[in-house]
C-alpha cells in the first residue's frame, strides 16, 4: 500500500536518499528541512515529493506540513564530529526540541506510524561484541561535550520508546553509513580530502588501530525499505555491515584508490573516540536484509564522487 511519509531533515544523506527511495516507489513524500548543510534539493524534484524550509523547532511550521501523514521519520539532528565538540548546545537543543515537538504534533494529528534514527554513539565502547540492540546506553563523561549527540540520541529513544499511541514505531540505529555527496564532516569524506589535498603525507588522530564497520549507502537504503515492510512495533535495528576493519587500512585503502604514494602521519587523538564499532545486524537481517556492496566497491564510489565534485 502506498502510503505519504513526512520526512524530518530529509534533504541530508540517508533523509534524502530514503526519499529517493519512497518516491521511486510510488509513496508521496513531505521533507522538512532547515538547509543547515545547504543541500540540492533539485535531486528530489517530483510531483510526489513537496520540500519546506522548516526548523524542526519551531512547532507552528511543522504543523503546516503534517496534512494526512501516514508516517514520520525522523532524522532532524545535527550531525558531524566538529559540531559535537564546537556547539553542543545547538546539538542538544536541535535533538531535544526537535522530538519533542514532533512527538507531540504525531498524537495531536494521530499519525499511526513513526521511525526514529538513533545511532552507534548511544552506547560508545560496548561491553561485548558485535553489539546488538540490547546493549546498554552509556555517556561515559558528562563533562565532554562530544557527548551531547549521544546524549540528545538516548533521550530520544527513551521518549519515544514511553509512548503509547503510535500503531507502529522503530528505532533504527545507523552504523558508519558512508558514500556520494555524504558532506565533509564525517570519516571517510575527510580522509579523501586530505588525499586530494597531500603531497606527500596525511596526518590522522590516534594510532589507526581504532575500527569501523562501514555500511554502502545503497545498502542502507535496502535495509530501511525491510523495517518500513516488516519491522516489528517498539523494536530497535542496527543496520549496518559485519566487515569489520582499522581506520588505518581503510586509509591505505583509499590512497591506493587515489594513485597517490602518501605517508601516513599519527598524531594525538581526541578523547572520547570509540575504539570499536562493530554492529550485530542478525536482528535485520531476520527481515531479509543481507549487505551487498564490500568495502573496496563502495570506497572507489565514493572517492570517485568527490574527485569530481572538487574539480
Amino acid at each position: 500500500m502506498k502510503k505519504k511519509y513526512l520526512i524530518t531533515g530529509g534533504l541530508g544523506f540517508i533523509g534524502s536518499a530514503i526519499a529517493k527511495d519512497l518516491i521511486k516507489k510510488n509513496n508521496s513524500v513531505v521533507i522538512i528541512d532547515n538547509e543547515f548543510r545547504k543541500k540540492n534539493s533539485s535531486q528530489l524534484f517530483s510531483s510526489n515529493c513537496k520540500i519546506y524550509k522548516s526548523d524542526i523547532r519551531n512547532k507552528k511550521s511543522i504543523i503546516k506540513t503534517i496534512k494526512n501523514i501516514d508516517a514520520v521519520i525522523h532524522l532532524a539532528f545535527v550531525n558531524g564530529t566538529n559540531f559535537f565538540y564546537e556547539q553542543p548546545k545547538l546539538v542538544l537543543d536541535v535533538a531535544l526540541k526537535g522530538i519533542i515537538n514532533i512527538l507531540e504534533i504525531c498524537e495531536e494529528y494521530s499519525i499511526p506510524e513513526f521511525f526514529l534514527a538513533s545511532s552507534s554513539e548511544v552506547y560508545q565502547e560496548a561491553p561485548y561484541y558485535p553489539a546488538d540492540e540490547k546493549v546498554p546506553l552509556s555517556i561515559p563523561d558528562p563533562l565532554n561535550p562530544r557527548y551531547s549527540y549521544a546524549a540528545g540520541k538516548i533521550i530520544s529513544e527513551i521518549l519515544l520508546l514511553n509512548t503509547n499511541f503510535f500503531n507502529r514505531f522503530i528505532i533504527f540505529r545507523p552504523h558508519n553509513i558512508y558514500g556520494p555527496n555524504m558532506g565533509y564532516n564525517h570519516v571517510i569524506p575527510e580522509i579523501i580530502t586530505k588525499i586530494f589535498k597531500a603531497k606527500k603525507t596525511i596526518t590522522i588522530q590516534g594510532s589507526g588501530n581504532h575500527t569501523r564497520s562501514f555500511c554502502y549507502i545503497d545498502d542502507f537504503v535496502k535495509g530501511f525499505s525491510f523495517l518500513l515492510q516488516k519491522g516489528k512495533h517498539k523494536n530497535i535495528y542496527n543496520i549496518g555491515t559485519e566487515d569489520e576493519v582499522k581506520i588505518i587500512n581503510l586509509i591505505k585503502k583509499i590512497i591506493s584508490i587515489s594513485g597517490k604514494k602518501l605517508n601516513i602521519k599519527k598524531t594525538k587523538e581526541k578523547f572520547g573516540n570509540v575504539n570499536r564499532r562493530f554492529p550485530d545486524i542478525r536482528k535485520i537481517k531476520s527481515l531479509g536484509f543481507n549487505p551487498e556492496t564490500n568495502l573496496e566497491s563502495g570506497l572507489k564510489e565514493t572517492f570517485n564522487w568527490y574527485y569530481k565534485a572538487q574539480k
